[in-house]
């Protein structure tokens, strides 16, 4: 036999802390059809700087689409099918850098992902620029070997082959036509080189994570053994590998047989007026949207052809709507008919590779007047890959290589409701059958309607009022996750564990919006001694941020008077901006000199935010050149007057150490203290520091100014003028 080895490699990653999926680091590789060796290489490093600390990284595999992962115990969605990920953890203690390898036997064809995340992040909310967090870096390559010639078993022809020694097992592989109900294996005329009793061990199937349902049959001595697979997947290869338990230097021979059991499906001449339909609403083209139904129709209501025919197949139209978004519609109405003799099949087109990153909704709804049997039930069972043909109450919704999702309804509970978070890519179909207490010859004639709703979507319920729907990607492959708020939780925002109640939702606004009006003696005081420039500048600040912090709440106690982003901005802008004249007014320069810097700084810092809102450079670049400015004119002024500036010792106690004190407590708690728990406190603290701070700091108006004297300069009656008019006088 002939082997090739291929690589596959991805770029590195940067991990994040994990609070949502959108922090998973995804890796999305494709393993060749034949492959009969995965080796995954992981490579996990940090950076070499103080503040990294030993580290725990969290990978998940999983096998046709993104693994599903719940890091900090959530509660999913009600009716949500979760089976839990495989998962293995790499540790970076002292060295810098981690090599694992993950080594999978026989994997199966098709899509594999990969997810890698820190633990559970802290919450706080790090300014950038005060703080440097540690890189760590995650990386995963993929060596497969695959088998170029592996050999082929026909069905029905016996076909002998010899494992060589135990170190090289064999390879075959066998195609699974559709409608598959069942396959025999079976080996026979084991015999050693040594013309000895053989032991060989057949393995039939793929691994597939976080769940395997490999089969295995071992078979001993030259008797024959067998093995029968109910519903294989159709339409896919089906691989088996052969292992020899003797010595090693023997050689086996043997001889292998696979058949299958074939399932008729019903009339096709359902199928036929579906094709006819789409032809004569596309003008007659070939190939028009909806003609890859399945090719089987729904069964003629006669006893006869229902008991020749062990499926009832529905025909449905797959219709895409969006990026993984995606509608079925059942072309004979959204009821179907089931009854006990056959059970009735829908085929669910999941397989074009860009289905697998969002929630498959199930829905089903039986008419109570279909069923006239009161203690009749609809069972039901969702299963990928091939569907399940015999359904009963003792038998598990389990295929051959696979465990599906079991449902029912029945006139006791008329509904049921199935959500599938992330589905494999493949072919997905829904079996229903109706089952008696008595025995299905209770039921042979009865018939129930059941409705069927099934739909693919980004998100489940666009994860509640409490969440945000994101669309992630990773290069050309598209997934959605679920970004909760207000403290609520769970893969679709359900969990209300630490949820906040709607009186902390509205405290937490009023604190955050009410808590600028702080801004109102910093505007008094800046009036009062005309300062109406900085008092124009204080207004704008405590407009935009009160209407930003209504705006940015988390909860249902939200109101946004312009786009979100906008507000955004001239919160940030009116912050910096209000710094930058407050100290350029201590800083007692001339006027002209400080209006040309109010509207120079201005329009720098504007530009600044531009291009990075967040950083703390732009905030304390201007804070540290106006402070240059002022001391500067400060020592300008000293030294011209012989002493000290500001020269009143009542100056510097009631006004600027105060000022100066509420400030650096107003930074501490604005870079060190906020997070994402006690964010609207905090931060309501630091609006009340910074805007009293101002109203400290605000130099005394200048000697000349009078102050406002509003009885004089808006009357309401008759003054006495002095005329100044000059005397003329004419030269004769």
């Amino acid at each position: 036999s002939l082997y090739v080895s291929e690589y596959f490699s991805q770029s590195a990653q940067k991990l994040s802390f994990y609070s949502w999926y959108g922090n998973a680091k995804l890796f999305h590789f494709h393993v060749p059809e034949d492959t009969v060796l995965l080796r995954w290489l992981l490579q996990a490093s940090r950076g070499k700087g103080p503040e990294c600390t030993s580290m725990e990284i969290t990978v998940h595999f999983r096998h046709g689409a993104p693994p599903v992962i719940n890091p900090l115990g959530t509660r999913f969605p009600a009716n949500a099918t979760v089976r839990p990920s495989y998962n293995i953890s790499i540790t970076l203690s002292s060295a810098v850098q981690n090599t694992t390898f993950v080594n999978v036997t026989t994997p199966a064809a098709g899509d594999w992902f990969i997810a890698a995340h820190l633990p559970e992040a802290a919450g706080r909310i790090e300014v950038k620029g005060f703080s440097t967090p540690c890189p760590y870096m995650f990386q995963a390559d993929m060596f497969v070997l695959r088998l170029t010639d592996m050999p082929v078993l026909e069905p029905g022809v016996p076909m002998p082959h010899t494992v060589v020694s135990p170190a090289k097992p064999l390879h075959v592989k066998v195609f699974v036509p559709k409608h598959a109900a069942g396959m025999r294996f079976q080996l026979s005329s084991c015999i050693t080189s040594e013309q000895r009793a053989c032991t060989v061990r057949v393995l039939l199937g793929s691994i597939t994570l976080p769940q395997s349902f490999q089969r295995v049959l071992t078979c001993t001595g030259s008797i024959n053994c067998s093995l029968v697979l109910e519903s294989p997947p159709w339409e896919k290869w089906l691989q088996i590998m052969v292992e020899s338990l003797g010595s090693a230097n023997a050689s086996v021979s043997v001889e292998m047989l696979a058949s299958f059991t074939v399932c008729r499906p019903g009339s096709t001449s359902s199928f036929l007026n579906f094709i006819s339909l789409n032809q004569s609403q596309a003008g007659g083209r070939p190939g028009a949207a909806g003609s890859s139904a399945p090719a089987a129709g729904e069964a003629p209501h006669n006893t006869s052809s229902q008991r020749s025919s062990c499926l009832q197949s529905q025909p449905v139209v797959r219709e895409d709507l969006d990026v993984v978004s995606v509608r079925y519609r059942l072309l004979n109405g959204p009821s179907v008919p089931v009854n006990s003799l056959s059970p009735t099949l829908l085929l669910l087109n999941l397989n074009t590779g860009m289905d697998s990153g969002g929630s498959l909704v199930l829905n089903l709804l039986l008419n109570k007047t279909s069923v006239s049997l009161a203690n009749a039930t609809v069972v039901a069972c969702v299963s990928a890959a091939s569907p399940v043909l015999s359904l009963n109450a003792t038998r598990h919704c389990s295929t051959a290589f696979s465990q599906g999702y079991p449902l029912s309804v029945s006139t006791a509970s008329a509904e049921a409701m199935l959500i599938v978070l992330y589905p494999q890519t493949d072919d997905w179909f829904l079996s229903l059958q109706l089952l008696c207490p008595k025995g299905q010859g209770e039921c042979s004639t009865a018939e129930a309607k059941v409705t069927v709703f099934s739909y693919l979507t980004p998100c489940f319920n666009d994860c509640g009022p409490y969440g945000q729907c994101s669309l992630l990607r990773r290069h050309g492959y598209l997934y959605a996750g679920c970004s909760c708020k207000a403290g609520w939780g769970g893969w679709s925002c359900t969990d209300d564990t630490k949820a906040q109640s709607v009186g902390t939702q509205n405290l937490a606004t009023l604190l955050l919006t009410l808590s600028n009006l702080m801004f109102l003696p910093a505007i008094a005081v800046a009036v009062y001694r005309y300062y109406l420039v900085e008092a124009s500048v204080y207004t704008y600040t405590m407009f935009f941020s009160t209407f930003y912090h209504a705006c940015d709440q988390p909860g249902v106690a939200v109101m946004c008077i312009m786009d979100y982003d906008t507000l955004q901005y001239c919160d940030f802008l009116g912050s910096v901006v209000s710094i930058w004249v407050t100290i350029l007014c201590m800083a007692r320069v001339k006027k002209i000199l400080k209006y040309v810097l109010f509207i120079l700084g201005t329009l720098l810092i504007a530009m600044s935010l531009q291009l990075d809102r967040r950083g703390v450079w732009n905030m304390m670049g201007p804070c540290l050149f106006a402070l240059v400015i002022m001391i500067t004119a400060w020592v300008h002024h000293g030294a011209k007057r012989k002493h000290c500036y500001p020269s009143s010792w009542k100056r510097w106690v009631f006004y600027l150490l105060p000022g100066i004190t509420l400030a650096f407590i107003a930074i501490s708690v604005y870079a060190f203290m906020e997070t994402n728990e006690n964010y609207y406190y905090t931060h309501s603290i630091w609006h009340v520091l910074v805007a009293c701070s101002v109203a400290f700091l605000l130099p005394p108006r200048d000697k000349h100014k009078k102050p406002w004297a509003w009885s004089q300069k808006l009357t309401c009656r008759y003054q006495i003028c002095q005329n100044d008019r000059e005397e003329l006088y004419a030269v004769t």
